[in-house]
């Protein structure tokens, strides 16, 4: 059985986004006390990884969608895994900015997907 385009690029994108984001701002929790040298080597050694899944899903994606819509799906993606990321890892507080930003990007959603 073949996994549909859209389930191999949304799946690989949000896992490469998972390491994205850790790499960006995971060092703000983890070594704000270190050298931001010290940093900057433990996120690029992160995004390897983060690399290592999105190089994929875009060429995949790239098969059925036009690049602008590979842009704005991995916005979308990158909002719905930075919110639960910054709330839950970062203890950041939930703002209404999470779900105007969130709202915006269902009109960039419409207007790139539709026809």
């Amino acid at each position: 059985m073949q996994i549909p385009v859209i389930v191999q690029t949304v799946g690989l994108l949000t896992l490469s986004n998972v390491f994205m984001t850790v790499a960006w701002y995971g060092h703000l929790k983890n070594f704000s006390t270190k050298a931001w040298y010290v940093a900057a080597f433990a996120s690029w050694g992160i995004a390897l990884f983060e690399y290592l899944l999105q190089v994929p899903a875009n060429r995949i994606g790239y098969t059925q969608y036009s690049l602008a819509q590979l842009k704005i799906m991995q916005e979308v993606i990158t909002l719905v895994v930075f919110v639960p990321f910054a709330m839950i890892y970062m203890n950041q507080p939930f703002k209404t900015d999470f779900i105007w930003a969130g709202l915006c990007l269902v009109g960039a959603v419409y207007f790139i997907f539709r026809s």
